[in-house]
């Protein structure tokens, strides 16, 4: 399937080829769920450019996730370039860096995400600057400046052409990753901790007293309110699938049921989160793709 999709999307070089390979093997790896939808559910001449928009998201956020502020500022401002030079360059300059040779020719095959990169690079400051989010209206600019452009490397994949129906998409993504940040917050937080910074806000900490390190009553409550927060945005965020064309309505629908099911895993854990991550059921997950797939397969919108 994954030779055949390439030849769809019109990566036909051995090296482009070799290259889509690789990102989708990183893909593979730290976002199997997703992955499984996009490969299950998307068509197929799509899948290699989604593939190329995640690992690129994915390999720029590693780059700025270590080190100092400082040092976490001057790895994206080396990246920055890099990335700039290969879009305005192409697909042939740099031998050294698969992922943005992929970025290069996807950006070739859609040149929409070009804007999308721009957004994201800008968004990248937000995130290596920031070192705590003071309450909801924090988190929501947060979203918007740098998660909600990071969703639309791919989303903007998927976007209407219309401009209006456009428009209430994007707002509905922005609804959509506000719900994701707010789980990925809750299902890393002993990771984050230890990186010396976590994303709950400081007045909700406050609020119920609670400590992030230490299971109990208050971080239990906590940990509650902000899933049912989450819940809020993600039935926000329902009508989005119907705003897309219909090939790609059965991902959208697996999409935010994905976000259901780790909001399931997050409510599970509770308190216990202040020591471990939590994540979907797999098996769970295994179902959903299973219904929409077969969904799609019958023809159903």
């Amino acid at each position: 399937m994954w030779k055949r999709a390439l030849d769809r999307a019109g990566v036909r070089e051995p090296r482009l080829r070799r290259d889509y390979t690789e990102q989708r093997a990183a893909v593979r790896r730290f976002t199997t769920a997703e992955y499984m939808a996009a490969r299950l559910l998307l068509p197929a001449a799509l899948l290699p450019h989604v593939v190329a928009a995640v690992a690129f998201m994915h390999d720029t956020d590693d780059r700025i996730d270590r080190g100092t502020p400082d040092e976490r500022a001057a790895a994206l401002t080396e990246w920055d370039g890099l990335v700039r030079k290969s879009l305005a360059e192409g697909d042939s300059t740099l031998p050294a860096l698969p992922v943005l040779r992929c970025l290069a020719r996807t950006a070739e095959s859609h040149p929409g995400i070009r804007a999308h990169v721009d957004d994201f690079l800008r968004g990248c400051e937000r995130e290596v600057a920031w070192r705590t989010i003071a309450d909801d209206e924090e988190l929501r600019r947060y979203v918007q400046e740098y998660s909600l452009p990071a969703l639309m490397l791919t989303a903007g994949l998927l976007a209407p052409e219309d401009a209006a129906t456009r428009t209430a998409f994007t707002e509905g993504c922005h609804v959509l990753m506000r719900a994701m940040q707010r789980i990925d917050f809750l299902e890393d937080l002993p990771e984050d901790v230890r990186g010396g910074r976590h994303g709950i806000p400081l007045d909700a900490l406050a609020r119920h007293g609670a400590d992030v390190t230490v299971p109990g009553p208050a971080l239990g409550r906590l940990v509650e309110e902000q899933a049912d927060r989450a819940a809020a945005d993600l039935t926000a965020a329902a009508p989005l699938p119907s705003l897309v064309a219909p090939p790609y309505r059965p991902f959208v629908r697996a999409l935010v049921g994905v976000q259901r099911l780790r909001l399931d895993g997050v409510r599970r854990a509770g308190a216990s989160l202040a020591t471990r991550t939590s994540g979907p059921s797999v098996q769970a997950a295994a179902l959903l793709l299973l219904r929409e797939a077969t969904r799609r397969f019958v023809g159903a919108a």
